[in-house]
C-alpha cells in the first residue's frame, strides 16, 4: 500500500491507466469514483484521442451514419479521475513510468495497462497500401468518403477480407447502405461458423437478402492496387478492400519486459496482475486472461469486466486485502445484419452456442441496447457508494453485465 503515513507525511498511490477503451474507461470510472473520497489516491487516464472510440460501431461510421460524439472527459466528468491526451510511446516498467509523446514522463505506483490489438494490416504484402481497416473512427470516415465516391460513380466492387464478426456487420452494412456497389466477403470459414445451424443459416440468407457474396475456405495472399489475389493465385477484382483478418498487438509490452504471450497480450495471474510485474495490471483484450475453458477472446462483453474487476482488485490492496480471482463467462454473441435486422447467438460460459437464439428485428432491437449499454453502466458506476458493488459478487460475474 503506497499511501500511508511515514514521518507524519501522506504520500498519495498514484495509479496510471494506458487505454480508453470499454476496459480502460471502466476501469478508470470504478476506481476513481470509489477513491473520490480519498486524497491519497490519484487516478490518470491516458488515450492518444479526447473522443470515445465506438468500436462497436465502427462498422455504422464507415458507411456514412453519423454518431454522438463521446468526450472522455465529459464521460470523466464528477469521478475525480485525470485525462492525459497522448500517445504512449514507452513503458519502463523497473523504473514505473510511462513515456507520452516522447516528451512527457508519467509516474505510477500501480499500472493498468489496457493498449488494445488493431487490424493486423502487416500480416499479408499490400495490406497497408492498398486496404482500409477500421481501427480508428478516422479509419471508418476515410472508408465511408471512399464509399460514397464509389456509390455516386454506380458500380463498383467491394471485398471485405475477415469472415468474423466485424467482416460479417461490415458487409452487412456496406450491402444495406450501398445496394448499388459488388460486396464479396472473405474468409478461411464461413461467417458465424461458431452459431448454431439455425443461426448460422439466418445470417446466411441475410447477407444473402442484402447482396454479399460470400466465398469461404479461401485465404488473401496480397492486396493490389485494384484487385485481391487469393492463394493459389486466383485473382478477385476489388475497388474497395476493407481488412478485417486478424489483430496485432502493441509491441509496448514486451518491450517494457512484462512476460507477453505468443500474441503479445500480457499474461495475467487469476487477479489480473502481470506474471511478471505485481504491481500491472492489463485489461480488455490487452491481455492473455485463462479462465478455466482457455483464454478468452477480446470483446466489449468480457472487456468492461476486466475493467471492473482491476480496479476492484486495486481498491483490495490498497486496503491491505488480497485481490480476488477473475471469473467470466460468456453469454451471447450479438451481430447486426443492417440497421433493422441482426442475429443473436446465445452461449455457454465457455462460449460454446446454445440452441437459443434470436434473429430479426428484435434481434436487432437486443443489439442495439447491448451495444449502448456501456453509458448507464457507466454512469450508475459513478454514483454508487464507495463501499457499494456493481458487477462483481465475490470475484465472479453476474450475467447484469452481459456477464456470468
Amino acid at each position: 500500500m503506497s499511501a500511508q503515513h511515514e514521518a507524519g507525511v501522506t504520500t498519495t498511490h498514484r495509479v496510471v491507466i494506458l487505454g480508453a477503451g470499454y476496459a480502460g474507461l471502466s476501469a478508470a470510472i470504478q476506481l476513481a469514483s470509489r477513491a473520490k473520497r480519498s486524497e491519497n489516491v490519484q487516478v490518470t487516464l491516458v488515450n492518444a484521442q479526447e473522443h470515445f472510440t465506438e468500436r462497436l460501431r465502427l462498422h455504422m461510421t464507415a458507411t456514412g451514419q453519423e454518431l454522438a460524439e463521446l468526450s472522455i472527459p465529459e464521460l470523466l466528468e464528477g469521478t475525480g479521475a485525470r485525462f492525459v491526451r497522448g500517445w504512449v510511446t514507452a513503458v519502463d516498467a523497473d523504473a514505473k513510468t510511462v513515456r507520452i509523446d516522447d516528451e512527457h514522463v508519467l509516474p505510477y505506483d500501480t499500472l493498468v495497462y489496457g493498449l488494445g490489438g488493431m487490424a493486423d494490416t502487416a500480416a499479408v504484402p499490400g495490406v497497408e497500401d492498398h486496404a482500409y481497416a477500421l481501427n480508428s473512427a478516422q479509419d471508418a470516415e476515410a472508408l465511408a468518403d471512399r464509399l460514397a465516391r464509389l456509390a455516386r460513380l454506380g458500380r463498383g466492387t467491394v471485398v471485405v477480407a475477415g469472415s468474423g464478426l466485424t467482416g460479417i456487420e461490415s458487409a452487412a452494412e456496406i450491402g444495406e447502405r450501398h445496394p448499388e456497389l459488388d460486396v464479396v466477403l472473405l474468409g478461411r470459414r464461413e461467417p458465424g461458423a461458431a452459431m448454431n445451424p439455425k443461426a448460422r443459416a439466418y445470417l446466411r440468407s441475410a447477407l444473402e437478402r442484402l447482396g454479399v457474396r460470400v466465398r469461404s475456405g479461401v485465404e488473401v495472399a496480397k492486396v493490389l492496387p485494384g484487385a485481391v489475389e487469393l492463394a493459389g493465385g486466383e485473382s478477385v477484382p476489388a475497388d474497395v478492400v476493407l481488412w478485417t483478418s486478424g489483430t496485432r498487438m502493441s509491441p509496448l509490452a514486451a518491450a517494457a519486459g512484462l512476460t507477453v504471450d505468443e500474441h503479445g497480450r500480457v499474461v495475467t495471474d487469476a487477479t489480473l496482475r502481470s506474471v511478471s510485474h505485481p504491481e500491472v495490471y492489463a485489461v480488455g483484450d490487452a491481455a492473455a486472461i485463462r479462465q478455466g475453458y482457455g483464454v478468452m477472446h477480446g470483446t466489449c462483453q468480457g472487456g468492461m469486466p476486466t475493467g471492473v474487476h482491476a480496479a476492484m482488485s486495486i481498491v483490495r490492496a490498497l486496503k491491505g486485502k488480497q485481490p480476488k480471482p477473475f471469473r467470466f463467462g460468456y453469454y451471447h454473441t450479438p451481430v447486426s445484419l443492417g440497421r433493422h435486422d441482426a442475429v443473436v447467438q446465445f452461449t455457454h460460459p465457455d462460449d460454446s452456442p446454445r440452441r437459443v437464439h434470436l434473429t430479426g428485428r428484435v434481434a436487432a432491437r437486443y443489439k442495439e441496447t447491448v451495444t449502448a449499454s456501456p453509458w448507464p453502466t457507466w454512469g450508475r458506476m459513478k454514483k454508487m457508494p464507495a463501499s457499494g458493488a456493481f458487477w462483481p459478487r465475490g470475484g465472479r460475474f453476474t450475467r447484469a453485465g452481459a456477464a456470468r
